[in-house]
C-alpha cells in the first residue's frame, strides 16, 4: 500500500523550508578544517613506541576509550595517564561510570597540565559505594584551550576506599 503526505503536511513542509535561513556551513572537503588533529607520535613518547599527539584550536573533549564490565565495587577507580602539553589553556582528565542506566563523571580539575610542561602524571578518581558497578566506564581527555597535548601510558586502577 502506497502512503501519500496528507497536502496539509505537505504544505506546512515546504512553508518551513522557505522560512529557514541558512547561517552557516561548514565545509569538510579538507579535515584541517575542524580544528582538532589527532595522530600517533613516535618520536615524543613516556613509554613503548609512540604517544597519541592532539592539536587543537579551540576547547575539545577527546574520547580515549572504554572499558566495558569494570569489576569494580565499594572501592575507587582511578584513571591516570602521563601528559605533556604546549597549551593556552589546561588540559585534565574525565572518566564518565555508566550505573545502572545514568551516567555520572569524574573531572581532574585539580590535577592539570597547562602551557609548556614535561610528561606529568595527572589523575582522575571515581568511588562507588556497595550495590553499585559499572556497566562501562567512558575515559576522556578534556581540552579547555588550543595548542598540543601528548598523552601516553594510560591505566585505570581499583583501590580499596578509606
Amino acid at each position: 500500500m502506497k502512503r501519500t503526505l496528507p497536502i496539509f503536511a505537505l504544505l506546512t513542509l515546504v512553508a518551513g523550508l522557505a522560512c529557514a535561513e541558512e547561517l552557516k556551513k561548514l565545509n569538510l572537503d579538507d579535515a584541517s578544517v575542524i580544528g582538532t588533529t589527532i595522530q600517533t607520535d613516535t618520536q615524543v613518547k613516556a613509554e613503548g613506541k609512540g604517544s597519541i599527539k592532539i592539536t587543537t584550536q579551540w576547547p575539545t573533549t577527546i574520547c580515549l576509550g572504554e572499558v566495558a564490565r569494570v569489576d569494580v565495587e565499594n572501592a575507587k577507580l582511578v584513571y591516570k595517564a602521563k601528559v605533556k602539553s604546549d597549551l593556552d589553556g589546561t588540559a585534565f582528565l574525565e572518566m564518565w561510570a555508566h550505573v545502572s542506566g545514568g551516567q555520572y563523571f569524574s573531572r581532574g580539575m585539580n590535577d592539570v597540565v597547562s602551557q609548556k610542561t614535561d610528561w606529568k602524571i595527572i589523575q582522575t578518581p571515581f568511588l562507588f559505594q556497595k550495590g553499585q558497578r559499572p556497566e562501562k566506564v567512558t575515559l576522556n581527555l578534556v581540552i579547555n584551550g588550543k595548542g598540543t597535548v601528548w598523552i601516553d601510558n594510560i591505566v585505570l586502577f581499583k583501590e580499596p576506599l578509606q
